[in-house]
C-alpha cells in the first residue's frame, strides 16, 4: 500500500490499537497503567471471539457498501481488520476498522470522556466517541461483549466527524447481531 490514504489508514489503526491497549480507565475516570492478565490463567474458552474472525465480521458488516475485502491491520493482525474505500470523483473515501478485544470492558480507555456518548446499539451497551484520536473525520463505537470484552468499530471519513459518526452508527447496527452476547 503506497497511497497516502492507505498509509493514513494503517497509521490510524496502529494508533487506535496502541491507544486502546495502553491503559485502563472508565468513562468518568482517569487513566492508569494496564495490568495484563497472565496467558496461563485465561483459558481460550474465556475469549468470546475465539470462534469469530474479525475480517469476516467486517466484510459482512460492509457488504454491499463498495468496500474491498478486509485485511488484518498492521498493529494487531490477530484482533483487528481494516478496509479502505478510495475516493471516487466527488465521493469521499472512507476507512473502517474493527477491533475485537477480549478481557477489556467497553467503557475502558475512553480518550475524551467530555465528548463520549453512552448508549445502546440494538439494546447492547455502547459508547460513541467522536474524534477518538483528536482528528476530525473520525468516530468510534465500542460495544459490550461478555465476559468483559468489547468490539470497537472505527470510521474515518475525511474531515466530516458528524458523517463519520452517522456511518459508524449505521455499521454498528449491522455488526451488532454478528457479535457474541453482551
Amino acid at each position: 500500500m503506497s497511497t497516502p490514504g492507505a498509509r493514513k489508514t494503517l497509521l490510524t489503526a496502529a494508533a487506535a490499537a496502541i491507544l486502546l491497549a495502553g491503559c485502563d480507565g472508565s468513562v468518568g475516570g482517569t487513566a492508569s497503567p494496564n495490568t495484563p492478565s497472565s496467558p496461563a490463567s485465561s483459558p481460550t474458552s474465556a475469549n468470546p471471539f475465539a470462534s469469530r474472525d474479525q475480517c469476516t465480521l467486517l466484510d459482512k458488516t460492509l457488504a454491499g457498501k463498495g468496500f474491498p475485502k478486509a485485511t488484518p491491520s498492521v498493529a494487531q493482525p490477530q484482533r483487528s481488520c481494516t478496509s479502505q474505500k478510495p475516493s471516487v470523483g466527488t465521493v469521499r473515501g472512507m476507512n473502517v476498522g474493527l477491533f475485537l478485544q477480549e478481557g477489556r470492558a467497553y467503557d475502558e480507555n475512553v480518550s475524551n470522556p467530555g465528548t463520549a456518548r453512552g448508549g445502546k446499539v440494538n439494546n447492547r451497551p455502547s459508547i460513541e466517541q467522536p474524534e477518538p484520536l483528536g482528528t476530525s473525520g473520525q468516530c468510534s463505537i465500542t460495544m459490550a461483549v461478555a465476559p468483559q470484552s468489547r468490539a470497537i468499530l472505527d470510521v474515518e471519513s475525511g474531515s466530516d466527524t458528524t458523517g463519520a459518526c452517522q456511518t459508524a452508527e449505521d455499521l454498528a447496527t449491522k455488526l451488532e447481531p454478528l457479535l457474541p452476547p453482551a
